[in-house]
């Protein structure tokens, strides 16, 4: 294979300026027809010919004081420029369209109940602003989550952060909170609040133990002294959700399930002494910027879909 021992030149490559007034002139056959098509002077269109002339090495027109006339070198020239030129208006729309989020590709990882629960909302609204854009969602278990995220498999991930975790950044735009759930006709008490000693007699619905939220309740109910009863354990939330709406008793979840849930008979009460917040975040990895149409579907959530 060949090896070059200096770097190759720029010095013969045309410019964009010195491109347009070749076409210009080529098809119109006039200095001045082309200098109004360009918004230059016929001179400043002349000079550029020159140029051009003078990079290239070959002489593209023969000039008598009253026409241009094409050269075969010309002829030749004319396909090439406008391959260029359209190349470069192609990569200035495509950029646009990029900036402007118009088009691309998001990846998005979402643990299983917010990828059932919250982002289809978010991704109807998403799509209507953004049409032209491809999203993909990939819901995965809670500790596939970080994973992903910290494995560039996806642009940014939308869940909860058990802890502090070195290379992600979080952005919180729900705050959520642990909840009792549960059919309206098993009269909980209290308005909006439950502490959790009132729930020592009502055999409740949660998620297995090392699944999602399940460590958050044990320790809170051992931090309030006190014993549950669970009666049925679930690998996700969204089954417990519906048990609950089966009337088999309530269930354990974060608020924030039941407010993009359609079950109209469920009633929610806060679970106090402890309180047990569950924040939901954009969570992205550090150093990483966000494409324009990515950055448009974090800043939606964190615009349209904030609670708390």
């Amino acid at each position: 294979m060949a090896i070059h021992k200096n770097p190759l030149s720029m010095r013969g490559v045309p410019s964009v300026r010195q491109l347009r007034a070749f076409v210009a002139v080529y098809h119109s056959g006039q200095l001045s027809s082309a200098a109004v098509a360009l918004s230059l002077t016929q001179p400043a269109v002349s000079v550029l010919l020159r140029e051009l002339e003078d990079r290239l090495g070959v002489r593209l027109f023969d000039r008598t004081t009253r026409s241009l006339q094409r050269t075969e070198a010309a002829n030749e020239a004319i396909g090439h420029a406008e391959r260029v030129l359209a190349e470069l208006d192609a990569l200035g729309t495509g950029m646009a369209e990029l900036a402007a989020g118009r088009r691309g590709r998001v990846r998005i990882a979402a643990t299983s109940t917010i990828a059932q629960t919250l982002m289809p909302k978010a991704l109807r609204r998403y799509l209507d602003l953004h049409p032209g854009v491809k999203v993909a969602i990939e819901d995965c278990a809670p500790g596939q989550f970080v994973e992903k995220v910290l494995g560039e498999q996806v642009d940014f991930g939308v869940g909860t952060l058990q802890a502090r975790t070195p290379g992600l950044d979080q952005r919180v735009f729900l705050h959520d909170h642990l909840a009792v759930v549960a059919d309206r006709d098993l009269r909980l008490p209290g308005t909006d609040r439950i502490t959790w000693r009132q729930l020592v007699d009502h055999p409740l619905i949660t998620v297995k133990p090392g699944y999602g939220v399940r460590s958050s309740i044990d320790v809170a109910a051992a931090s309030a002294g006190v014993r549950l009863d669970i009666a049925y354990e679930v690998t996700l939330l969204t089954t417990a959700l519906a048990m609950a709406a089966s009337g088999l008793g309530p269930a354990l979840l974060p608020a924030s399930i039941l407010a993009h849930a359609d079950h109209e008979r469920l009633v929610a009460r806060r679970l106090i002494r402890p309180t047990v917040a569950r924040n939901i975040s954009v969570v992205t990895r550090q150093g990483r910027s966000l494409s324009p149409a990515a950055q448009a579907f974090a800043d939606l959530l964190v615009r349209e879909f904030a609670i708390g």
